[in-house]
Order: C-alpha cells, then structure tokens, then sequence
C-alpha cells in the first residue's frame, strides 16, 4: 500500500520524466506528437494533484506552496491546440518545431514550477 508521499512522489515523477521527453527531443516533425502526449500527460497530473493537495490527506507546506504555480501553469498554459495546428502547417520546419518545444520548456520555469518539483522529490 503506497503512502501519501510515495503516490505524491510517483505523481511527481511522472510529470519530471514526461517534462524530459520534451526536452531531450530533437526537433524533428515526429517530435510534435510526443510532445503532445508529454503534454497531455503531464495535465492530467496537474489536474489530480489540484483537486489532492489540501484536501485532509494531502497537506504540508511543501504541498501548498506547489499548489498555486501548478495552478497557474494550468490556468496559463496549454499548447496542445497550438500543437494540433502546427503539426498540419510547420511539422517539417524544424525551427518551429524547436520553439515551440523551448516555449513549452519556459512555461515550466514560470514561476520556478519545475525547480519546486524537484526540490519536493528531494524532500519526499
């Protein structure tokens, strides 16, 4: 039976290997669709640890100060529509394809989200 920390933790992780699939593509026109299935995954991660952390069984002060900038990238960020229209007009342009990947990539240090996960990993 998993504890609280060890499903947070496993949660936590899933969204740290997916935001390293993104980063570790190369910018090839296959690499949208991975990007958006990272990105989709990592959304459903969000979502669940939204509606978990402050709840009587999720809560500590690591847990609320993730809270708000999960929050935000959800509420702020979400490329999978931009992905879907780029995929059919600039796959083959790698250049396009590479930003979009890096402006994925900046949206995760908004607000030091992907720094504040890390450091929870270490902690758990």
């Amino acid at each position: 039976m998993f504890s609280n920390s060890d499903y947070i933790k496993k949660i936590l992780q899933q969204v740290l290997d997916s935001h390293l699939t993104i980063k570790n593509r190369k910018d090839k026109a296959s690499d949208l669709e991975i990007i958006k299935k990272e990105l989709l995954k990592i959304n459903g991660f969000f979502k669940v640890l939204l509606k978990k952390i402050g709840t009587e069984n999720f809560h500590s002060r690591d847990l609320s100060e993730l809270k708000p900038k999960i929050k935000n990238y959800v509420d702020n960020y979400y490329f999978v529509q931009e992905i879907d229209t780029m995929s059919s007009l600039y796959a083959n342009d790698q250049d396009r394809v590479r930003s979009m990947r890096l402006k994925i990539l900046e949206a995760f240090e908004d607000k030091r989200l992907i720094d504040t996960i890390q450091e929870l990993m270490e902690k758990l």
